[in-house]
């Protein structure tokens, strides 16, 4: 039997799962880990931390509560594991939220990660479905950290671009989904795993099509250049062979461009649908917070591809 105060499940591939207590409260909850991607056990922490609770914050809630989730050798130095740990504590507490404990084991590789609740209003929820013909769309953060840190692990990255790549993925959603909440979003999610292309698919549900302008999606700069070079990801390839029958690349839009929107991001940005009179609006707010962002496209009625990359 359905639980009609399960609000928001698995159905769509939402980022949280919703559910409601009252007529004015519903929990957010969600969980993610994965393996570092960057030297630095504390900036690790930062990212993992930042990567969780961006999920809260794309289903529209507050974060509340923090449950560590560690999975670390017995042999590696313990002081790895406290520099990850606190790393991942000093952004729960810049979300304002509390870190309650969490669990951890012994395995042969090092992941990290959270599981958060947060609350929302039930009737501010938001949702990756909703994209409606005149929208366009707003990404927050720039693409192409998967490429970089892909880059960094061969020694081909430069120092500047894993900066940006860094300070991007430490930033919280926080305040970009601050800004957000003043205008009437359609749908959000936020771009990690699955990549831009992937994320916006969800949105889309087959039922509208997106037109993406290539040369307004904000990235890295560097980040295009290492694609050219082949210093490319396998969760790309994959996610290009997912979406292949959904998207349609126009002729002039390079490899190196198609690379960099099917990059698997971590602690990726926020990707919204809303009306377009609102769109200067929303980026002239969104730049103050100093990460590349843009109107990167616009919804239309559906065609015969579901995403056209002009």
């Amino acid at each position: 039997m359905e639980d009609p105060n399960f609000l928001v499940g698995f159905d769509h591939g939402d980022d949280g799962a919703v559910y409601k207590l009252t007529e004015d409260l519903a929990l957010v909850q969600t969980l993610d880990f994965f393996p570092p991607m960057v030297e630095d056990p504390y900036v690790f922490g930062q990212i993992a931390a930042a990567n969780a609770l961006s999920d809260i914050y794309a289903m529209g809630g507050e974060p509340k509560t923090a449950l560590n989730i560690v999975c670390f050798p017995d042999a590696m130095d313990l002081d790895i594991l406290g520099q990850m740990l606190l790393g991942g504590h000093a952004k729960v507490t810049e979300a304002g939220a509390v870190l309650a404990g969490g669990h951890s084991i012994t395995d042969v590789d090092v992941k990290y990660g959270l599981s958060v609740t947060g609350v929302v209003h039930p009737k501010k929820v938001l949702t990756n479905l909703g994209c409606k013909p005149g929208d366009v769309l707003i990404l927050t953060k720039p693409l192409g950290v998967g490429i970089i840190t892909t880059a960094d692990r061969v020694g081909e990255a430069s120092s500047r671009a894993m900066e940006e790549a860094i300070r991007s993925m430490t930033t919280l959603n926080k305040y970009a989904a601050e800004i957000l909440q003043k205008f009437p979003l359609h749908a959000c999610t936020d771009v990690t795993g699955f990549g831009f292309l992937g994320h916006l698919h969800e949105m889309l549900n087959q039922e509208v099509t997106a037109i993406i302008d290539s040369s307004q999606v904000p990235h890295i700069p560097e980040a295009l250049a290492y694609a050219e070079e082949f210093l490319i990801t396998a969760a790309a390839q994959r996610n290009r062979n997912h979406l292949r029958k959904f998207v349609d690349f126009k002729g002039g839009v390079p490899f190196n461009m198609e690379e960099l929107l099917f990059d698997p991001q971590t602690s990726g940005g926020l990707l919204v649908s809303l009306p377009a009179s609102y769109g200067e609006e929303v980026v002239t707010q969104l730049e103050a917070l100093g990460l590349a962002c843009g109107i990167v496209g616009h919804i239309v009625e559906k065609a015969e591809k579901e995403i056209v990359v002009e």
